[in-house]
């Protein structure tokens, strides 16, 4: 499994993304950008590049990937359940002994090194 510090550190590096890309298409600075529009644009990367990818960018710069517990592919719906519930902080923020955050949990999803 991913260790907490490379997943905090691959959700650092996709915050900043998310806020360089709000940046760029919205126009706003990078003291000055609405925080909503920065996780609308972070929930978008995520859920879309771990359906495709299976991994964000923050995650495949540090060597991790995104499976499904059943061993299956992660599909759609995984993802998109998993992006959004990380968006809410809240379930992220929730651990199992696993270290597993519970937005993981919900979508039926593990973060595991490569």
């Amino acid at each position: 499994m991913g260790r907490v510090g490379r997943r905090i550190l691959a959700l650092v590096i996709d915050w900043a993304i998310a806020v360089g890309l709000a940046c760029l298409i919205w126009g706003y600075t990078l003291l000055d950008y609405d925080g909503f529009v920065v996780l609308g644009v972070f929930v978008l990367l995520q859920a879309v590049l771990l359906a495709t990818l299976g991994a964000s960018i923050g995650h495949l710069l540090l060597g991790l990937r995104l499976i499904s517990l059943s061993g299956g592919p992660v599909g759609v719906w995984r993802p998109v359940v998993r992006s959004v519930l990380l968006g809410l902080a809240v379930p992220a923020l929730v651990w199992d002994s696993d270290q597993r955050g519970f937005h993981d949990k919900i979508a039926g999803t593990v973060l595991i090194r490569r």
